[in-house]
Order: structure tokens, then sequence, then C-alpha cells
């Protein structure tokens, strides 16, 4: 959570559409990035958060052109460095809304690194993972969360690989905030991705986003018949064991998807334990030193 998601009365009304970029969406007709986009234009509007406190960062892929797409700051980097960058620029604004987003391949894949280390870190910023199983941008193969046995242009006799479960790895990492939700299901998104920014801490949502040209095992379909809401049914997401026992069912089919906030526990955030420097947010300090400071410095070095 941030400094600048106040009470709405305090606020002016704000519409999903007032977030809509000068740039229409690139992706293919169907692509649930779609989903995830709209959901996101919509949770930002209800939370009252303004265009110019809001900085989306992604890395590289399809589903990374987001901020170009949302009238907000944006940041379209390089490939898996979206959490680095994003990271940075929180702690040099550490009164803005931070919102980094991406794919599997680009978060799970070469990204992965900064992902595991950003999950421990827990700093006040909310990850995005648009999940299609398949890397699109360069035209389908295996990602890291492609089923064993999945065919691909990378694998045309099988996946022999076991996918990556980024729920468990999130968990065993000190996530304070493991969410999982399919775009198709715009009701559910919005509320998960409200609670995510308002999440005072690191709060990924793994969010099923199918890939209507590359993946025809992952579809919508599939996910609307497969999946269901945890928190419907009275679940308790600060405890870590039942959220690990839910993260390890496989998302294959084979028995229900559940979907929605698996664990939740607010802990110490870096930002929180670096005051000293952080009072004032980094863009907000006064550049060079005094004359004084700089004799001092000088005399020390003679």
């Amino acid at each position: 959570m941030t400094a600048n998601i106040i009470d709405r009365k305090e606020r002016p009304a704000l519409d999903p559409k007032d977030f809509k970029g000068d740039v229409h969406p690139d992706w293919c007709p169907g692509c649930g990035d779609f989903g995830v986009l709209t959901c996101l234009q919509r949770a930002i509007a209800e939370l009252g958060i303004l265009h110019h406190e809001m900085a989306i960062i992604s890395g590289i892929g399809c589903s990374s052109n987001l901020p170009g797409f949302i009238n907000t700051y944006g940041m379209h980097t390089l490939h898996g460095r979206a959490l680095p960058n994003a990271q940075g620029f929180k702690l040099s604004h550490h009164d803005m809304t931070v919102v980094a987003v991406g794919g599997d391949g680009d978060g799970y894949g070469i990204g992965v690194g900064h992902f595991v280390h950003a999950l421990r870190r827990n700093m006040d910023l909310t990850y995005i993972v648009m999940n299609n199983s398949i890397y699109g941008l360069t035209t389908g193969q295996t990602s890291p969360t492609s089923a064993v046995g999945m065919k691909t242009k990378s694998t045309p006799f099988g996946n022999p690989e076991v996918p990556l479960n980024p729920l468990t790895l999130a968990l065993g990492s000190g996530a304070s905030f493991v969410s999982r939700a399919f775009s198709g299901n715009p009701k559910q998104v919005v509320e998960i991705y409200k609670a995510a920014i308002k999440h005072k801490g690191f709060a990924l949502v793994d969010t099923f986003s199918p890939c209507v040209t590359f993946n025809k095992i992952n579809t919508a379909k599939f996910y609307r018949d497969n999946t269901y809401d945890i928190n419907k049914e009275g679940y308790d997401s600060s405890d870590i064991k039942a959220a690990f026992a839910l993260a390890m069912k496989e998302p294959n089919g084979a028995e229900p998807i559940p979907t929605g906030i698996f664990y939740q526990n607010e802990r110490p955030c870096y930002e929180e334990s670096e005051k000293d420097t952080l009072s004032t947010p980094v863009v907000d300090h006064e550049l060079g030193i005094s004359t004084e400071r700089a004799k001092e410095l000088k005399a020390r070095f003679k």
C-alpha cells in the first residue's frame, strides 16, 4: 500500500477510460492480455490513484508492451529486467505506486533471479505476470511454465522439462503476498489487483492470460472450465501451510485449479529498513554538496 491511496471521498471520481492510452494495443484479437489491461485500469480507477502517482514498468514480450497502452508513467525496459528497474524506481520515488508487468518467459525465465531476490527483499510494489505458458513474441516456443510433453516449435517431440511453479517459488522465497487469477474472470481479477496494490510489500499476481495464437491447450475455455476461487470458501490466506498445499496443485486440468489470494502476511518492507536514506524520495534530494562539506572531503584526502 502506498501513501497516495486514500479515501475515495477525498479524490475526484475516476473512470477506467481515463487510463486509456493514446496507442491501441497490438495484441492478437482474443489475447488474454486485453483482460489484464482492462482490469488494471479498473483497479487503478477504483483505488483513486491519479495518473501521475503511478508507474508501470515492464520487460520484453507481448505482455510487456502494456505500459504503452495505459495513461500513467511507464518504462519499457530490457528482457527480464522489469523488477530491477521497478525496484530502482520505487527507491527513488517511494511515494508513488509502482506496478511491474511482464510474461512468464520474461519473469520466470531470464528474469527469475531478480524475481527471487525481489520476493525476499519485499519492496512495496506489485508484480503482475501474464502467464500464457508459451513464448508468444518469438512465435511459439516452450516457456518456463509449459507443461511436460507440450509440443511447440522448440519441442516438436514434446517438452521434456518440468514446469516452474511460480507460487511455490514465491512462498519459499519469503513472499508476503501470493495470488493467482485468470484474465477471463474480470470481477475476481480487479479485486485481486486492488488487494495487491494496497498490500504493503511485494505482491505477486500470477495471471493466466491465454495466448490464442500459439497455445491451443491453455485456452480461455480451459481456464473457465477448470478454475475456482479459493477466497469464496472461507479460506485463511494467513496460513502458509495451506497456501503451499494449494500452490502444489499442478494447473494442468487434472484437478480443479485454485485461483485467488493464496497468502498474505504483512512484514517490514525494504524501504522501512532504509529510513535514514529514504525519508525523502531520492528524486527530491538536493544535488551537490555544501561548500563546508566539500572542504571537509578535500582535507580528508590531502
